[in-house]
Order: C-alpha cells, then sequence, then structure tokens
C-alpha cells in the first residue's frame, strides 16, 4: 500500500513539471496549441514577434495579433511594453531559441512571459 502511495504521488509530480516547464533562467513555455487555442479569445494574453523584419515579411508572416519587435531591439523597446504588465506576454520566432533569450529579458524587466515553444516553425505545421 506505501509502494502505491509513493508511485501515485511521483507520477503527480512528474505531470506537473511536464505541464510548467521552465529553464533554469525560470522561463516558461507555452504550447502552440496552448497558443493558437488563447490568441484572439484571451484578452490578457500578449504575442510579440521577435524575429528579423526580413523573417516577418518572409513566407511564415507576422500573425496578425502579434507585436512585432526584433530580439536586437527588446532591451531598448521595454518601455513601450509597460503598458502589458499586467498582461502575459508569449514571445514568438522562428524555432524557439531567440523568444526564450528574449523572454528572458522581459522576465527580468518585470513581465508575465512565456516562450512559445518550437517557434513559428511548430505554429504553422
Amino acid at each position: 500500500m506505501k509502494l502505491l502511495i509513493i508511485a501515485i504521488i511521483l507520477v503527480t509530480v512528474f505531470m506537473a513539471f511536464r505541464f510548467v516547464q521552465q529553464d533554469k533562467n525560470g522561463v516558461q513555455d507555452i504550447s502552440v496549441a496552448e497558443l493558437k487555442n488563447r490568441l484572439g479569445t484571451d484578452t490578457n494574453l500578449v504575442l510579440i514577434d521577435v524575429r528579423t523584419l526580413e523573417e516577418v515579411q518572409g513566407p511564415m508572416k507576422k500573425l496578425p495579433q502579434a507585436i512585432h519587435i526584433p530580439l536586437n531591439e527588446i532591451e531598448k523597446r521595454v518601455a513601450e511594453l509597460e503598458k502589458y504588465k499586467n498582461k502575459e506576454i508569449a514571445v514568438i520566432c522562428r524555432s524557439g531559441n531567440r523568444s526564450r533569450a528574449a523572454s528572458k529579458i522581459l522576465l527580468e524587466h518585470g513581465f508575465t512571459v512565456k516562450n512559445v515553444s518550437g517557434g513559428m516553425l511548430a505554429y504553422t505545421r
């Protein structure tokens, strides 16, 4: 009986960590499925695209709801986002790497941020 209880606790803890993925910098992920589900209906969610101008004008265009701020400008333009301090920000790029870096910067400035896991590559699949 004790082993069964321990097994149930371990499975529960494992499942909890699986749903809230977080890297060593404290950046949490949001899945593309959750993003798609919340876009357009969740007024508490703000989407920021940190790809380059060339990328957002290319084949994987910027999503209409997204605010475009390239990664190399995010630190300089963080003041523009102050009005979203009370909202959740999802950050997207091509694959999820630059958006993770941008998420870390925004997290350091006190924003509630999630990195879109897999980026636009996953979004367009």
